[in-house]
């Protein structure tokens, strides 16, 4: 059970470094998953087989922890004093036959006390002496603060001058549901039974239903007093079954913390039905930022346009002539009005979707692509699409009817001087055969009126019929700036589609971590009875 909890944190954790890599979280949230705790009991274990019940004493400076280890162990083998604090390191007791294989992390090995004993009684338990908490040196508060993870048991060592002490009390707050209490109240040789119904009351305003405080004392002189009943109480807890209840409730605990941390960040991420609402919020922008950019682009365009009528050949055999080029760069479409116009739409997008409580982060990113791509894919459609109507400039129609004008040119000039050949031919083979006048200066001049007329007629026709560069430049760049602005879109809406799976995958890994965080008891064996001890210890 431990490795599959430690096993979860290490995948929140991963996906908390991918989450806010991608912008979906801030290092700020990433970092309270990063730090989430995967340490159990059992992870100071390598063993699958039963382990021994891990106790500790906890309290703050001067309440007598070490005293009660030294009793327990009939003899000193924890430091005691009057100096302040007076434990710095952590003591642990237990069989010889328990081995640690390891040690919390980062753990300064010199602060840390082995005594042994051969006391088979307690060969299923390994008490802990903590350091004094509360004190002045801020090393005894970060070294209790590696070890808590590993306890199972807290023995929570209060004085009746010091069981309301805040640091002592905001630690249990906060530990409260992840571990068993039991709690003393020593030096009750100079205690009062008002300290022990005020403390009583403390502990059920915390959670305990109905707290286990053993009265002790550290007298020199050992008095009647509960002891016994406390070293008997956690005797009978080491037992194979109560520490499976014991890891089965601590996982529960743990993995609800993170299942609630997780729905958290869950959502934050906002819901996926507003995600696919994403696509519109945008489709609604872009048509009113795109006919705000066709009205702009209206007179740079017309300028273009009369420009490339002009540099028609250019364009079309050598477009990027240095003295073309140069030129034309003078001429640019997207311009700084333009470009803060682009920035606009976008950042307007970006602000409705940030207004619904969707993560932009991830999609302000992806978008610095198109900021860059818009001028671009402009300049390329508009270009492409000003040469295809340069090179075929009018309609179908049009260029049909023109192509049969330029036959008529050549064909009706040529076919009006073979008339007139024939003409003059027959005329004068007549004219000798029948001593006929030859012609005159009638058909001299109806014969070029004739030839003429075949030739200016097609003429003028494709002089008028002719199509408008400029028109055609225009048209084509009126085409070319659609095309452009559809393919701007496309790109974006390309984004949001990938913004939109890359949410559903990120809710997904949420979602399977989550399930993952449900701990079933199937056949109900490490459920803990509500009459029995460990009830008692546990907060409600």
């Amino acid at each position: 059970m431990a490795y599959d909890y430690s096993d979860l944190v290490a995948k929140t954790k991963d996906w908390a470094q991918q989450a806010v890599a991608a912008g979906w979280i801030n290092k700020d949230s990433a970092q309270q998953l990063s730090d989430f705790d995967g340490r159990t009991p059992d992870g100071l274990f390598d063993h699958q087989d039963s382990r021994p019940l891990i106790v500790a004493f906890m309290g703050g400076t001067g309440v007598g922890k070490s005293t009660l280890l030294n009793r327990l162990a009939g003899k000193a083998v924890a430091r005691t004093g009057i100096e302040r604090p007076t434990s710095r390191e952590v003591t642990l007791y237990h069989h010889r036959s328990v081995t640690l294989k390891r040690l919390p992390d980062n753990l300064p090995i010199a602060r840390v006390k082995i005594a042994e004993h051969d006391d088979d009684a307690k060969k299923n338990i390994i008490w802990i002496d903590m350091p004094d908490f509360d004190s002045t040196e801020h090393s005894n508060k970060d070294l209790v603060l590696q070890w808590l993870p590993h306890i199972d048991v807290l023995l929570y060592v209060v004085s009746p001058e010091r069981y309301r002490d805040e640091k002592a009390w905001r630690l249990l707050i906060a530990e409260g549901g992840r571990h068993a209490w039991l709690f003393v109240l020593n030096q009750w040789d100079r205690g009062q039974i008002e300290q022990y119904e005020d403390f009583a009351q403390q502990l059920h305003k915390a959670g305990f239903v109905a707290p286990i405080i053993f009265r002790t004392s550290c007298a020199d002189i050992v008095q009647a007093d509960e002891f016994r009943a406390l070293e008997t109480t956690i005797e009978a807890l080491a037992t194979e079954h109560v520490i499976a209840q014991l890891e089965y409730r601590g996982l529960q605990i743990r993995k609800q913390e993170l299942m609630q941390k997780l729905q958290g960040y869950k959502d934050l991420l906002g819901p996926e039905q507003l995600i696919r609402q994403t696509q519109a919020v945008w489709q609604e922008q872009w048509q009113r930022s795109a006919a705000l950019l066709l009205q702009g682009f209206a007179w740079p365009m017309q300028q273009l346009a009369n420009y490339y009528a002009g540099h028609a050949a250019d364009l079309i055999a050598n477009p990027a002539t240095a003295k073309y080029a140069s030129t034309r760069a003078d001429l640019q479409l997207w311009d700084d009005w333009a470009d803060a116009r682009f920035d606009d739409a976008l950042d307007e997008f970006l602000l409705n979707v940030d207004q619904q409580g969707i993560p932009v982060m991830p999609l302000k990113k992806q978008l610095l692509s198109i900021r860059d791509k818009a001028p671009k894919i402009i300049q390329t459609q508009t270009e492409l699409a000003a040469r295809q109507a340069l090179a075929n400039p009018g309609n179908v129609l049009q260029r049909a009817f023109l192509k049969i004008m330029r036959l008529c040119e050549i064909v009706l000039p040529l076919a009006a001087i073979v008339w007139v050949g024939y003409k003059v031919f027959i005329g004068y083979y007549t004219s000798n055969m029948n001593n006929m006048a030859y012609l005159g200066v009638d058909f001299a001049i109806h014969s070029t009126l004739l030839v003429a007329i075949t030739w200016l007629t097609p003429f003028f026709i494709l002089k008028k019929l002719k199509p408008s560069l400029e028109k055609s430049a225009l048209k084509g760049i009126n085409k070319g700036m659609i095309t452009a602005l559809s393919l701007i879109d496309n790109e974006i809406s390309a984004i949001i589609d990938r913004f939109s799976q890359q949410h559903t995958e990120q809710i997904s890994q949420l979602t399977e971590i989550m399930s993952d965080c449900v701990v079933n008891d199937k056949d109900g064996e490490l459920s803990i009875a509500h009459n029995s001890t460990l009830t008692r210890m546990l907060i409600d």
